[in-house]
């Protein structure tokens, strides 16, 4: 029988900040919620009283109150969440005016800048006047192309204070890809490195900046932050807007001060991958992502003012969003720039000692990584202060799991998360108070109405089918940027179930209360009329030494369609037939025969958006011989041409 791998102490359990708002509800609401369960039910139950209780439990400041906690139409997504409220996003995040560390800021060269809270907001109060003076008021589009450095996050903080909207991508992001991006929501202020690191080169961005400058007639002024490139002049960049370098733009000092605005005024704009068009602009209320994001960070990850929290992330995927929404918890975040394999694979294991991180966020892939690298880091390093691991970016394999425990941590909450950019945050992740089993998602997430419905939208458990979510909650984007009836918005979510948001996820609900994510819904395998998700596959895959990673697709074939396995080996491997054998073994002996792939193919590298999904889809495409409409979404777009035209998918 199958036992948890990690099951907290009655002691840790009742430090929990879970624990204490679950008390909280119990005597507000004079209730006898025993344990999550009936937490959780009672959140879909009593939605507004839930929401309230978040807000009053974190001390949620209104300059104006709403008049309701939710204005809910007769269908999804006609839904707003306390109208009438006003407040300021930067403000929560602000709220800290000592000499706690705020932010300890760590560079590929080993560069490190700390910043205490009070100071934070003194950078913040300065830069805010000089945006102000350039003309950046409620609504303005303030965009960054920059490392995850701590000008980023002031630049947010900057922009947010005064209302204004936050975009930003990553600066390994290809010229196209930033356009697709900022050139549809018309910014006004351009924020942008100079250059960035990444295993251990500088690479000058100046040329690709000047190439997105002509594009942008919006701008009117660009601040370019000498990163890696002290050289960097104004006279570098060409363009009709304003230019300064950050160091000269603004002084720190002062009070910031905080502009209100409606509880779903457009905080964020973020993207969608981008791989099949060009990417769909996903706006984000204010209050909406605040209170999402001080639950999930407060309660599921259970992070206090003493907690250093860390996620391995760049500006341009969703995670630096939540990361840096710890703030309003009054902890301490590590930001990082640079690869995470260098100089070798335990770069940020050595983060975790040298800073104290007590919450440390990678990918599922990173964790594969450190196995397949013979890492032992339970062996190597002290990780005193490390009580929880969050995983998200791809299903997180049952071997991760295992090891996780068996090599870097027995005693620590392994939460692998899942939910994404189209809502900011997740629909399922961990939990301080539950156990953790192997390959499971803890659990739903509070106030989420999380289900899996079959094709006929009857509701599943222990069934692979549709993630849904059967009910309106606040961290649903407030629409898509340029889509004035919601008609992209729609499409997106709610044509597959009317009324009912489908996330695209091929999912199943446990007997624990738990999910196991199998894939994307749009890469599912269907070899003769079956649904097989990717995940099946390659967490049987994994288990096999002389592999790295891989990539499944379905081929079209004689009117059906078969299974193809992509492999990536180690250096020195060959695929030979012995090597495909055990390949096949793994995966029909661990699932069933229809899972076994008819062609398993040797690639020298498997193409993944800009934050390390991999493109079962493009794959798809360029087998078939079609075209992939926006290749500059990803960050390898060369690896496509290893997929086209191969002889061996031609018999």
């Amino acid at each position: 029988m199958q036992k948890p791998l990690w099951t907290p102490s009655q002691d840790r359990i009742a430090a929990t900040r879970l624990d204490a708002f679950r008390r909280f509800v119990n005597q507000r609401h004079s209730l006898q919620l025993p344990d999550y369960p009936a937490l959780h039910a009672w959140s879909l139950a009593a939605r507004e009283a839930f929401w309230q209780a978040i807000v009053d439990f974190f001390e949620i400041r209104f300059s104006e109150q709403p008049h309701a906690v939710l204005e809910e139409g007769l269908v999804m997504p006609s839904a707003r969440w306390f109208p009438g409220a006003q407040l300021n996003f930067a403000e929560h995040l602000l709220r800290r005016r000592d000499d706690h560390p705020a932010l300890v800021a760590v560079g590929e060269d080993g560069s490190r800048e700390q910043m205490s809270y009070a100071e934070l907001a003194a950078h913040v109060a300065g830069l805010q006047q000089s945006l102000k003076a350039a003309g950046v008021g409620i609504g303005d589009r303030v965009v960054a192309l920059m490392p995850n450095t701590w000008q980023t996050l002031v630049g947010m903080l900057a922009a947010s204070s005064l209302g204004a909207t936050w975009s930003s991508c990553s600066p390994d992001f290809g010229t196209q890809g930033v356009i697709d991006r900022f050139g549809q929501i018309e910014p006004k202020v351009l924020i942008a490195a100079a250059g960035y690191r990444y295993a251990g080169k500088n690479l000058d961005l100046t040329g690709k900046l000047n190439e997105i400058l002509e594009r942008l007639p919006s701008l009117q002024q660009l601040i370019v932050v000498a990163y890696s490139r002290p050289q960097a002049k104004v006279d570098d960049f060409t363009t009709e807007a304003k230019v300064a370098l950050w160091q000269d733009f603004y002084q720190a000092g002062g009070e910031p001060q905080f502009t209100a605005v409606p509880f779903d005024h457009p905080l964020y704009i973020l993207y969608s991958s981008g791989t099949t068009g060009v990417p769909k602009c996903i706006v984000h209320g204010t209050g909406c992502v605040l209170l999402q994001h001080v639950k999930e960070l407060g309660l599921h990850s259970d992070l206090h003012a003493s907690d250093t929290l860390f996620y391995y992330t760049t500006c341009g995927w969703m995670m630096w969003n939540w990361l840096v929404s710890g703030l309003a918890l009054g902890a301490t975040l590590v930001l990082f720039d640079g690869s995470p394999f260098h100089p070798d694979a335990q770069r940020l294991i050595d983060l975790i000692d040298a800073e104290n991180i007590s919450i440390f966020g990678t990918s599922a892939k990173y964790l594969a990584a450190l196995e397949k690298a013979g890492a032992k880091p339970g062996s190597s390093h002290q990780l005193a202060r490390l009580k929880a691991i969050l995983s998200t970016g791809s299903p997180l394999s049952h071997e991760s799991f295992e090891y996780v425990y068996r090599e870097i941590k027995s005693e620590l909450c392994l939460s692998s998360i899942s939910g994404g950019t189209d809502i900011v945050s997740c629909f399922a992740l961990g939990n301080p108070l539950l156990p953790v089993w192997r390959g499971e998602l803890q659990c739903k997430g509070l106030g989420m109405d999380v289900q899996v419905w079959n094709e006929a939208g009857q509701r599943v458990i222990g069934q692979k089918g549709e993630l849904v979510c059967a009910q309106h909650f606040p961290s649903m984007p407030v629409g898509f940027w340029n889509d004035p009836a919601d008609e992209k918005f729609r499409a997106a979510y709610f044509d597959t179930f009317p009324g009912v948001w489908a996330h695209g996820d091929y999912a199943e609900e446990t007997s624990h209360g738990g999910l196991v994510i199998h894939g994307r819904s749009d890469a599912v395998l269907n070899p003769g009329g079956v649904r097989i998700g990717t995940g099946e596959i390659y967490r049987q895959v994994e288990k096999i030494e002389e592999v790295l990673e891989s990539i499944a697709i379905g081929q079209d074939w004689d009117d059906d369609v078969r299974v193809v396995l992509f492999v990536r080996l180690r250096d020195g491997v060959t695929l030979t037939d012995e090597l495909q054998a055990r390949i096949r073994q793994a995966i029909r002996s661990n699932t069933t025969r229809r899972h076994v792939p008819a062609k398993i193919i040797a690639v020298a590298d498997i193409p993944r958006t800009l934050s390390g999904k991999i493109v079962e889809l493009a794959v798809r495409n360029v087998v078939h011989g079609k075209p992939v409409k926006n290749s500059d979404a990803l960050a390898n777009p060369r690896a496509l041409e290893l997929y086209r035209n191969l002889p061996e998918l031609q018999h």
